[in-house]
């Protein structure tokens, strides 16, 4: 995979947290902090945007016959 080089600022107390990690151990560099931190904000944004979708397609798909008694029982019966 190509990889960008990037120079980025931070504040002396986000350094200091970034060295923090990495000496713990949870990290080998900086770098892959950073690449993590992204990874995991990517991720979080796919979730958000299929959640979204799933909502959208629910109130596109109008009202449900059921009551709610009935959906709570087919949720328990796993069939929902």
């Amino acid at each position: 995979m190509q990889t960008t080089r990037k120079s980025i600022t931070f504040t002396e107390q986000q350094d200091s947290w970034i060295k923090l990690r990495v000496e713990k151990g949870d990290f080998t560099n900086d770098s892959e902090y950073i690449r993590d931190l992204v990874r995991k904000d990517q991720a979080e944004n796919m979730k958000l945007l299929e959640l979204k979708q799933a909502i959208d397609e629910g109130l596109q798909s109008g009202r449900s016959p059921l009551k709610i008694s009935d959906i709570i029982k087919k949720v328990d019966n796993g069939e929902l």
